[in-house]
């Protein structure tokens, strides 16, 4: 049997000017995954207080990280860059696809439409409705071929050993180091507790595993920190969420308060690793790197230094390469995904 591997990721708009930004963000924001809300209320919200204003801001964002060679969005250029490290170290198809823009979830499928089975690897280490459940949806959805998906791999030794040395490579002794990850609302961690009574109803919530531990986005952030930490041996770090949309709760501390505050911590010189991401992209390079710095540096700190992404680093191509050659169980909540 042939098994075909499809790397799947978020997706960004196929150019850096304001229409593109603005197609991009309403498939985006109308995934009733991303915006749960009715239809009718998710429509009107996106249409009268969200793409009027912010295509422009994110469209000047994405100018400041956009590439000049080769052209285009980070994001992509580092998954394709992966796909190529993973065909080298395997005989098996790997095809790219995004959740959102440009290329589609079909075109990956299509171009492995030799494969008997499709090993879908979403790139998101925790699991999440607004990133895994809906690529899992969507690409079930679209596959004539069975799927099987690789679980969240936030606990995994490969994806934590290869982040750990990224780490390792950028920060310097004595550095502070900030594990930031993408942001939820608090009302998304509560909808995916298989409990409907343990996530976020004390602080310690998720200190330990628990019913609700497989589905829980914040309680995975914080296995990933524990686990890096220690690889790194950290005496001195903390964790954050960054890129909170609108004015409901999210998950807390934010990043850019974090930022802020440090040096008055008397946290002078500091590492910043997004764990939540494997390529880098809009959030780590210009809401952590661009702006998280002037924050950072602007409070009173000294030094900042950005962990880049897994992007195709070696060893995560491997580590790809060889949960295809053996793939582990999958989870609960994705063979749920019809």
């Amino acid at each position: 049997m042939s098994r075909g591997i499809l790397l799947a990721n978020l997706g960004s708009p196929d150019t850096c000017d304001a229409g593109a930004v603005r197609r991009y963000l309403n498939e985006f924001l109308m995934d009733p995954h991303v915006l749960d809300l009715p239809w009718p209320l998710r429509r009107f919200v996106v249409s009268a207080f969200i793409l009027p204003t912010r295509p422009k801001r994110s469209a000047a964002a994405y100018r400041a990280i956009w590439r000049d060679a080769p052209p285009g969005s980070p994001l992509l250029h580092h998954t394709m860059a992966l796909a190529a490290q993973v065909r080298r170290r395997t005989d098996a198809p790997v095809a790219v696809g995004m959740r959102y823009g440009t290329p589609t979830l079909a075109d990956a499928i299509a171009e492995l439409a030799a494969a008997d089975e499709i090993f879908l690897v979403p790139l998101y280490p925790q699991h999440a409705a607004s990133t895994r459940v809906t690529t899992v949806a969507r690409v079930r959805a679209l596959a004539p071929q069975p799927v099987r998906v690789m679980p969240p791999f936030f606990d995994d030794a490969g994806f934590l050993d290869a982040s750990a040395a990224r780490i390792r490579a950028t920060m310097a002794p004595g550095d502070h180091v900030l594990f930031s990850y993408h942001g939820l609302p608090e009302r998304h961690i509560r909808r995916a507790d298989p409990t409907g009574a343990h996530c976020l109803a004390r602080e310690d919530c998720c200190a330990q595993p628990s019913a609700a531990s497989t589905t829980c986005y914040r309680q995975q952030c914080l296995a990933t920190t524990r686990a890096l930490a220690e690889r790194l041996g950290l005496t001195s770090h903390s964790t954050s969420f960054q890129s909170r949309l609108g004015r409901l709760p999210w998950l807390t501390p934010y990043t850019d308060q974090v930022l802020a505050q440090l040096p008055d911590q008397g946290v002078r010189r500091l590492t910043v690793a997004c764990p939540a991401f494997v390529a880098d992209n809009l959030e780590t390079l210009e809401e952590v790197d661009i702006r998280g710095r002037a924050t950072f540096l602007d409070a009173g700190g000294e030094a900042f230094r950005l962990a880049p992404c897994l992007n195709d680093d070696a060893a995560w191509a491997r580590t790809i390469a060889a949960w295809h050659e053996s793939p582990p169980p999958e989870a609960a909540a994705d063979r749920a995904v019809a």
